[in-house]
């Protein structure tokens, strides 16, 4: 039941959750820069299309907005699904891969349609000897179509263990709670410990997403 969405009187729970955001948009106003929460979006916006853009020519700037946009997408959402009585939909393989797969798809097509000599010459390092040519462009062939696949499982598998973790933590916290009070002041311990770990790996992921699909970007532009 950890991967179903909550729900009280017939309302699932995640759309309350999502409501949250809205509270972080700022009221229309005739300036760019009303207060201070505006003050701190503007600056982590800009921070991070600053460090996905970087590495970038200008060519992949065009490739800011949407780029930016699915960070915090995906930083949202991943922070909050822990909040208590939610669902995190990127512990979905198929949301996931839905994100991943037309972005790199993209990136690919980007790469073929500009440079196809450059893309494909990827497939074969230079200097390759004769008889390794054939399994060598296989093998490099594999490495590139399995590249959204280990991006939708990568982004799955970090929140899936986290959350199971917690959830486990925290079913044996209150479990060992009647029994063994100092047991579970340990397993609180480790559990508070373990949400900062399970925040940090929110962000970290959500980062490492959009990172990859940018190194891709790079490579084909």
């Amino acid at each position: 039941d950890q991967f179903s969405s909550p729900s009280l009187m017939g309302i699932p729970l995640i759309l309350i959750a999502t409501t949250f955001p809205a509270l972080l948009l700022p009221s229309p106003n005739n300036r760019w820069v009303t207060d201070r929460l505006s003050t701190l979006q503007l600056w982590i916006i800009n921070l991070i299309t600053k460090q996905l853009m970087t590495p970038l020519n200008k060519k992949g700037h065009k490739w800011a907005l949407i780029l930016t946009s699915l960070m915090v997408f995906l930083l949202l959402i991943n922070l909050l699904g822990l909040l208590p009585y939610t669902f995190t939909p990127t512990t979905q393989l198929s949301m996931n891969l839905a994100l991943a797969f037309p972005l790199w798809l993209a990136t690919l097509l980007t790469g073929l349609r500009n440079q196809p000599s450059i893309s494909l010459g990827h497939l074969l390092p230079e200097g390759t000897p004769t008889l390794l040519i054939p399994a060598l462009i296989l093998i490099e062939t594999t490495s590139l179509l399995i590249r959204p696949l280990a991006l939708g499982v990568r982004l799955t598998a970090n929140l899936t263990a986290g959350h199971l973790l917690i959830q486990l933590i925290s079913t044996a916290t209150t479990t060992l709670m009647s029994t063994m009070p100092v047991v579970s002041l340990l397993t609180l311990l480790v559990l508070f410990l373990l949400t900062i770990l399970e925040v940090a790996v929110a962000m970290i992921q959500a980062y490492v997403f959009v990172l990859l699909l940018s190194l891709y970007l790079q490579e084909n532009i």
